[in-house]
């Protein structure tokens, strides 16, 4: 449905316009609305309109590799969503869903058009607007760069690699060296003291016993453990690698977005002064 002049009044973004250039830019938009919980677009389709809020609440979320919902806005009233994708005329890289009943201006590439010619100082509120997803892009990179590897290796650590965690923890540690110590100690000078009626006298046959026990199954708990160290490296280095280069990638694109408004306020601008000169 058609658009009234005063509701693009509300929207900062054509809050300069005068009486006559809102109605052009009215009769061109359109205003719809979307019930709770239903798709406005999706990864993938056609990136021809940008949506303006008006009412309710939209999510615009985007999944990561591993099959995880990661929100990347919340836009608030009068503000775009689907902006980058509807200029560059590229499918959309997000999802938008309306969480509650949402009324939305429907807007196209040609409609940015005609409001940069009638309004050319209004390419620095389009600016503006690709700066806050930039800012938000850098937000999220953050955020992801917060995982904690840690906490993912945790949620996958089963109870036989915990405990061989804790064994080769205690087996590697100062507290396990001066306890066996003094049981090696305490074990020798009893047997030596009680001579003929020992359990296990010299060459403590005994004792030998246990120690290549405990060396036969404290070997391969050991190793367990490197090598859960060496899938913590791994995990460690996969993190960092994905955070990278999920920041050059929103980092080049933002930046390829904004040269072509940029260009594109360049050209009107320029084909306003000749318009004028004539």
């Amino acid at each position: 449905m058609a658009c009234k002049p005063e509701v693009l009044k509300n929207v900062p973004l054509f809050a300069l316009l005068d009486d006559e250039e809102t109605a052009v830019l009215a009769s061109q938009v359109e205003f719809k609305t979307f019930a709770a919980r239903e798709r406005i677009y999706k990864i993938g389709e056609p990136g021809g309109q940008a949506y303006v809020l008006l009412s309710g609440k939209v999510r615009v979320s985007t999944v990561d590799e591993d099959h995880q919902e990661v929100v990347v806005d919340e836009p608030a009233e009068g503000e775009f969503f689907g902006f980058a994708s509807m200029l560059e005329q590229t499918p959309h890289q997000t999802n938008a869903l309306a969480l509650e009943e949402t009324g939305c201006l429907e807007i196209s590439r040609d409609h940015i058009s005609t409001l940069l010619e009638r309004k050319p100082h209004a390419g620095m509120d389009l600016l503006t607007t690709l700066g806050r997803q930039f800012h938000a892009a850098q937000a999220l990179v953050r955020l992801r760069a917060n995982r904690n590897p840690n906490e993912v290796i945790e949620a996958e650590t089963t109870l036989g690699e915990s405990i061989a965690d804790s064994v080769a923890r205690f087996g590697g540690s100062w507290r396990f060296i001066i306890t066996f110590a003094i049981l090696l100690t305490v074990y020798t000078v009893v047997n030596i003291a009680l001579d003929k009626k020992a359990w296990d006298p010299y060459p403590f046959i005994l004792l030998n016993l246990f120690l290549s026990m405990l060396a036969a199954i404290q070997a391969p708990v050991i190793m367990m453990s490197q090598n859960r160290q060496d899938v913590k490296d791994r995990l460690r280095g996969e993190l960092d690698f994905d955070v990278n280069r999920r920041a050059e990638s929103e980092i080049q694109g933002l930046a390829r977005k904004l040269n072509l408004l940029d260009e594109k306020v360049d050209d009107l601008g320029n084909l306003l002064r000749v318009t004028r000169a004539q």
